[in-house]
């Protein structure tokens, strides 16, 4: 049972935390274009990920981030566990059944693909992490939206990349110029989007502070 605030709001931005993060490695496979440019749909949740990431390391520290990170990357295998066995049970025929045919083409992910997106999850996250605890050592309490949108602006970068690079370039589902346009592509729109959301981790500030209601300062990064 949940005994104090903190550990409240820390379910509650693990579980927005997870939601967004199973749900961008479902939908990744998928791809659309923006212009003549392939980038994957999936790109969509990752920066609320971000923004949750930051306020997480902001009043839980870098080990809390670390914990949730682990266990997310392996709730998303758990996720592609339980797909694949879906997908090995014979569907059920009729007029207006899914067929087995309709549910593997929405679900059934290469493996590259689940290799490449719990990878890039993990490497993303922890480069989040430790670039936002170097510009919270640098300013201290102050310019929150240094920490927090600078820390983004470099781990979607290589959550883009690497992604990409495992999933479709290592595969040859795309040549190095589609790579190398999609990467930008996709991590432009993730950075147009962080940059958009950054006035919620303000609004995050002050619902936690408020929430928790005391006079209590984040938790040092340990």
């Amino acid at each position: 049972m949940l005994k104090t605030k903190k550990e409240i709001v820390y379910v509650i931005l693990a579980g927005i935390f997870i939601t967004n993060a199973v749900v961008a490695e479902l939908i990744g496979g998928k791809l659309i274009y923006v212009g003549d440019t392939l980038m994957s749909v999936g790109i969509l949740p990752w920066p609320v990920v971000f923004i949750v990431t930051d306020l997480i390391n902001e009043y839980f520290g870098k080990k809390g981030v670390q914990r949730l990170s682990f266990i997310t990357a392996g709730l998303i295998a758990y996720a592609f566990f339980l797909l694949y066995i879906g997908m090995s049970i014979p569907a059920a025929t009729g007029k207006n059944f899914i067929t087995d045919t309709q549910f593997n083409a929405v679900f059934g992910q290469s493996m590259w693909i689940i290799v490449g997106s719990i990878t890039a999850f993990l490497v993303s996250q922890l480069i989040d992490v430790t670039f936002f605890n170097f510009f919270k050592n640098k300013t201290g309490n102050k310019m929150i939206w240094l920490r927090s949108t600078g820390s983004t602006v470099i781990s979607q970068f290589f959550d883009s990349f690497i992604v990409l690079g495992i999933a479709f370039w290592m595969t040859g589902k795309m040549n190095t110029e589609q790579y190398i346009s999609s990467g930008l592509t996709g991590y432009t729109v993730k950075l147009l989007i962080a940059i958009a959301l950054t006035p919620l981790i303000y609004l995050g500030h002050y619902i936690i502070g408020k929430y928790i209601h005391n006079n209590e300062k984040p938790l040092d990064n340990e």
